[in-house]
């Protein structure tokens, strides 16, 4: 069969001109290795602090109190970082780390931010928390060696995950606020309880990384949950075509256009029944749905890590936490637990061969360890701090003051690192020595 004249007119352009597409070409081939070596480079010129926060005593403060800390948080990200700044500067958004760090002499609170950002930080703490004292201190993981566990400390840990979408919300502090009996429990009780109970060189840290969630990077969590909303109601859903499916159609009527006219496919509409009866399961999804996308979202990363001295070492601590973390799910929402990456129990192919699921489990456990040091959150770092393929999940700004907070009154355990009493303005007319 011949070849089409128009069809040698299109080969004959491309033969000659093939050099035009290199430079794409080359582009896509080497693009991951240039946003890792600048992105890098970027990370490595950031200078960090750690800040240690003391709260009074008599703190009377809800978490509604650290929803609106986190939510200032927010008033630092870019709303989009362009093309130049991301594959010239290496440019990404900046993350704080929010940890509570229990051990046999006490309970405390530290924020890790870019120094830069620390004004604000304490400005977003001090704003709601105005009886607190904020010192800059050096990193408490430095106390312990570079690389556990090994032949004296043994650790368990775990990056916790969202078992579902992150539009479904979990339990948040509004739910242990019985307002009518007037009694207000603290969520984070139950933790706060574990660490009370340290002894010896027993260490536990909690760990809350965020970041200002990024609509410009396909972390659509609330468009997704206004789609579940519809979907749930049966109302009807528009379905666009994808950049990957437009550029298919684009390809293919380049290779046929010789011999057949263009084609372009239009988004469908998905027609769905009409708006139906909501039951109350329906109606309570749907609710938690709607308030959980109509506040600020934080992709965030949550982990904690518990290590002592391998002769004196216990899992009791561990399940305590776990246990502590039920709390917060719910049956027809949402779930936070551990994931894939969890240091007491592998797979079952882990158990077939012995020695490789010890081998397996010791790498873990040097992960999590790694991950914590250096404050590392998926899908913001490149490099060293490369993503593994994981999801991150978004957590909005209640979410976060529910597993994160400073804790009140209510909490009994005696070790927390609290300020005896507040720090008062000199009486008026105090006569001065000259």
């Amino acid at each position: 069969m011949a070849t089409p004249p128009i069809l040698k007119s299109i080969l004959g352009v491309l033969n000659d001109t093939w050099w035009i597409f290199l430079p794409i070409l080359l582009f896509f081939a080497l693009r991951d290795a240039w946003l890792t070596y600048v992105t890098d480079r970027y990370i490595k010129k950031i200078e960090w602090v750690l800040l240690e926060i003391k709260v009074p005593k008599d703190i009377l403060k809800t978490p509604k109190a650290m929803e609106q800390v986190f939510a200032a948080m927010y008033a630092n990200y870019s709303h989009g970082i362009d093309f130049w700044m991301k594959y010239l500067d290496g440019w990404v958004d900046l993350w704080y780390s929010f940890e509570m760090v229990g051990y046999a002499g006490g309970i405390h609170f530290y924020v890790w931010t870019a120094k830069k950002l620390r004004n604000s930080v304490e400005a977003a703490v001090y704003s709601q928390y105005p009886d607190v004292e904020i010192h800059e201190v050096e990193d408490y993981t430095k106390d312990l060696p570079d690389t556990l566990p090994n032949e004296s400390w043994d650790l368990y840990g775990t990056d916790l995950i969202l078992k579902r979408e992150s539009y479904y919300p979990i339990r948040t502090y509004p739910y242990f606020e019985e307002s009518q009996e007037e009694i207000r429990l603290d969520a984070l009780s139950a933790l706060a309880e574990v660490m009370a109970n340290l002894k010896g060189e027993e260490r536990l840290w909690w760990q809350v990384i965020v970041c200002p969630s990024d609509h410009k990077v396909g972390n659509n969590w609330q468009k997704e949950g206004e789609e579940k909303m519809n979907q749930i109601a049966g109302r009807k859903v528009e379905t666009k075509k994808t950049l990957g499916a437009t550029l298919a159609d684009w390809f293919r009527n380049l290779i046929w256009a010789p011999i057949e006219h263009p084609v372009w496919p239009e988004g469908k509409t998905e027609t769905m029944p009409l708006l139906k009866f909501l039951n109350p399961a329906e109606q309570e999804v749907v609710k938690a749905i709607d308030a959980k996308i109509s506040k600020l979202g934080f992709e965030a990363r949550v982990r904690f890590v518990y290590m002592d001295k391998k002769e004196t070492f216990s899992t009791a601590n561990f399940t305590a936490v776990m246990g502590a973390l039920r709390q917060f799910n719910t049956q027809n929402l949402n779930n936070i637990g551990p994931g894939e990456e969890k240091t007491i129990l592998g797979g079952w192919k882990l158990r077939l061969v012995p020695f490789y699921e010890k081998l397996e489990l010791f790498s873990r456990k040097k992960k999590v360890f790694s991950n914590y040091k250096v404050r590392r959150l998926d899908g913001k770092m490149l490099g060293k701090y490369r993503p593994s393929g994981r999801k991150i999940h978004t957590f909005n700004v209640e979410e976060l003051a529910t597993i994160y907070h400073f804790p009140t009154m209510m909490v009994g355990a005696p070790t927390l690192r609290l300020i005896e009493s507040k720090k008062g303005e000199p009486p008026v007319g105090l006569p001065i020595e000259t």
